[in-house]
């Protein structure tokens, strides 16, 4: 649907855009001898200007769409590691439990405990790298087009 509506919106814009420069080409075209020159100079100016300014936009719109696509997809791997270590977590948690409810004795129950906790800590300690260097990757994903178009625009800038 937004694609829809966007192309719609850029062939209004074109076809709007398209009546203007076929009007001023008729008023150039109508002007006095010493001012034809100038007049077509400035609507040759304008039309390449459009047409700059039109490709520029046609890339950011595409750097947008990849950004938000490849981000949108780093971001799912996220929840789905963070969904998989939550209920590893807790199983390991509810095994530790029902390890503890069969303990024998107190002795037994502090050492059922201080088993769990080292085995989490080392667990948790993986899960928390690997969660941030998958949300690392997502965001330097999904950034990277909006930097590439950055640079375009730097480069678009430059006088030449």
């Amino acid at each position: 649907m937004a694609t829809t509506t966007k192309n719609a919106a850029a062939a209004k814009t074109d076809e709007f855009v398209t009546e203007s420069f076929a009007a001023a080409d008729k008023a150039v075209a109508d002007a006095p001898a010493p001012v034809r020159e100038f007049a077509e100079k400035s609507v040759k100016q304008a039309k390449d200007g459009y047409a700059k300014w039109k490709s520029v936009s046609e890339e950011a719109t595409d750097a947008l769409e990849d950004a938000y696509a490849t981000a949108s997809k780093g971001y799912k791997e996220l929840g789905r590691k963070s969904v998989e270590a939550t209920r590893s977590n807790l199983n390991a948690h509810f095994d530790f439990l029902q390890a503890l409810i069969g303990a024998k004795s107190v002795t037994q129950a502090i050492e059922l405990q201080s088993s769990y906790a080292q085995q989490q800590f080392e667990v948790v300690g993986v899960q928390v790298k690997e969660l941030s260097t998958l949300a690392q990757k997502a965001v330097s994903e999904g950034a990277k087009p909006l930097q590439d178009l950055a640079s375009k625009a730097a480069s678009f800038a430059q006088p030449k």
